[in-house]
């Protein structure tokens, strides 16, 4: 082999691994870039849950379509943005536990003062509070305190474990922060002040409202 096609040969060989080198750093610096605006664990694992997916068009369980409905009915909002705030919090409640890093709770996540009030003396900056288990779930405390909990089935109590409660109480909080007059977003970025999170919730509420939706059964 002459020496001229030599060179040549170690110069493709040069650029090819000069390249490659280039292309992985890029994936780097792209990644660091991603994870630096995800803020938390729960997020991560969110952003990490869609980006795989695909944001495939999970099938809604069956037992949650009419609670969805009547909730949306109730607060004039769309029941589709419901299913989605369900399926990026809990995957619709088949998250083990379902109990968030910063102590977001129950099937649809809501920090305890949020869910009770924040006129509680308990509650801080983060909204974990400290709140003893009969005045989390006190319809007549939580209307004093200003929550959201919704003593929706009828049980005297409510509670963020009791899929009826909670997403009435999600629908309570959307439409009181401008969802039942199309702010969407506004209301999703209320309930959880992430950019990401507003983004992931509406693509699965386009998905619900534009390509229909399969209710498992």
């Amino acid at each position: 082999m002459g020496k001229t096609m030599m060179k040549k040969k170690r110069k493709r060989r040069a650029l090819l691994i000069s390249l490659g080198s280039i292309s992985a750093l890029l994936f780097l610096t792209i990644g660091i870039f991603m994870i630096a605006h995800i803020v938390n664990e729960q997020q991560m694992n969110r952003f990490l849950d869609g980006w795989l997916s695909g944001y495939s068009n999970d099938e809604i369980p069956a037992e949650y379509f009419p609670i969805y409905q009547d909730a949306a009915q109730e607060y004039e909002i769309p029941w589709q943005v419901l299913a989605a705030v369900h399926r990026i919090e809990t995957k619709f409640s088949t998250m083990d536990p379902m109990v968030s890093p910063v102590g977001a709770e129950g099937h649809m996540q809501f920090m305890p003062c949020t869910w009770h009030g924040w006129s509680h003396p308990s509650c801080d900056d983060v909204g974990a509070g400290d709140i003893p288990e009969d005045e989390l779930t006190d319809p007549a405390m939580i209307d004093t305190n200003g929550g959201y909990g919704v003593d929706a089935s009828g049980s005297g109590d409510a509670d963020p474990w009791d899929e009826i409660d909670a997403i009435f109480s999600t629908a309570n909080f959307l439409a009181s922060n401008g969802a039942d007059v199309g702010e969407l977003e506004n209301a999703l970025y209320a309930y959880n002040r992430s950019e990401l999170y507003v983004d992931e919730v509406m693509t699965y509420y386009d998905i619900y409202r534009n390509e229909g939706y399969q209710v498992k059964k």
